[in-house]
């Protein structure tokens, strides 16, 4: 186990009483300040404790993948109700131990409730509970932004290969959000399908150089997704002077704050589905998979507000499902 940080001290609550309610957290090897679930997560945990939702909130910050499942395993031996682990990373050691405890309770004994954040399981498990961000409903939105953007026309969406489906469905979402609101605004949609697998999110090389190409192209709005792939081509747009439209988490506070051109970032609200999913446990009520809360970072005071207004209403819209982005998985 490593990067524990027991943020309750040693009279806290034990986790193992009924009438105690105890949450915790395990992170990716992103760590607890990503500007994204991470971080977000956490920050609805202190909330949850605040308003008496949860006695005790921990978490744990790992430092390297090989420990995610022995991480997560530690909380749910020391008796914690509900376990938090961030993003699709997880998926494997969350589905792995909430097999095991799953074992042990069919034989009486108690087992936590396992939430994981952007994982998608194939089977089932009464105590695993799926929390699932919808990419297609996020690039949507940045496809409209980047149409009250642009000035030459041309729009510019970078992500990861498409033979992940949340690449695909940001990407494809994204032309559909700009198809939607303006037929005559051309959507240029490029993925990482050649490069290096061992560079998988890793990529800021191609993501410049290829964020670089269509501004050159003409492209004056670049919408990127794919980890640090997708950090380059957002770099290449602000260097570029041109706007940039975020996704995965608050890339302007990931980056340092660089400027105007990086106008907002769609991501999970994370915040907000823990102490949904804490309210949801605590009445006992399990559904495998939800589908969460999108939101976006505070638009830079730079920006035209005219450019974006309405995102409250069309995210509203999205959730809603009175605004479908209308994507399949087959490539155009």
């Amino acid at each position: 186990m490593t990067g524990l940080a027991l943020t309750a001290c040693l009279s806290s609550p034990d986790c193992f009483r009924e009438d105690v309610f105890c949450a915790a957290l395990v992170t990716d090897s992103l760590g607890m300040e990503d500007h994204g679930i991470n971080q977000d997560a956490w920050a609805g945990m202190l909330e949850a404790q605040e308003n008496g939702l949860a006695d005790r909130v921990d978490y744990i910050e790992s430092v390297d993948s090989r420990d995610y499942e022995k991480n997560i395993a530690y909380f749910a031996s020391h008796g914690y109700d509900a376990i938090f682990t961030a993003g699709i990373g997880l998926r494997n050691a969350t589905f792995e131990v909430a097999t095991q405890y799953f074992a042990a309770q069919t034989q009486g004994s108690p087992s936590p409730i396992f939430i994981g954040f952007n994982q998608s399981y194939e089977e089932s498990r009464p105590n695993l509970v799926s929390i699932i961000f919808p990419e297609d409903q996020m690039g949507f939105a940045a496809g409209v932004v980047a149409t009250q953007l642009t000035k030459t026309g041309t729009v510019g969406a970078i992500c990861e290969t498409s033979g992940i489906d949340s690449m695909w469905r940001y990407c494809e979402g994204f032309r559909a959000g700009v198809e939607f609101t303006n037929g005559t605004v051309k959507a240029a949609v490029i993925y990482r399908d050649d490069g290096d697998r061992e560079k998988l999110f890793l990529d800021e090389a191609w993501g410049y150089e290829t964020g670089s190409s269509l501004i050159q192209r003409g492209a004056d709005v670049i919408f990127a997704a794919g980890g640090i792939t997708g950090q380059g081509a957002l770099r290449a747009a602000l260097e570029f002077d041109v706007f940039a439209i975020g996704a995965e988490r608050d890339q302007a506070a990931a980056l340092g704050g660089t400027g105007p051109g990086l106008v907002t970032s769609f991501y999970g609200d994370a915040r907000f589905e823990v102490q949904e999913a804490i309210r949801r446990a605590k009445n006992g009520e399990f559904n495998g998979e939800r589908v969460g809360k999108i939101h976006f970072s505070v638009p830079h005071p730079g920006v035209d507000p005219s450019s974006i207004t309405g995102l409250e209403a069309l995210i509203s819209l999205l959730s809603k499902g009175e605004i479908v982005p209308n994507i399949t998985k087959e490539k155009p």
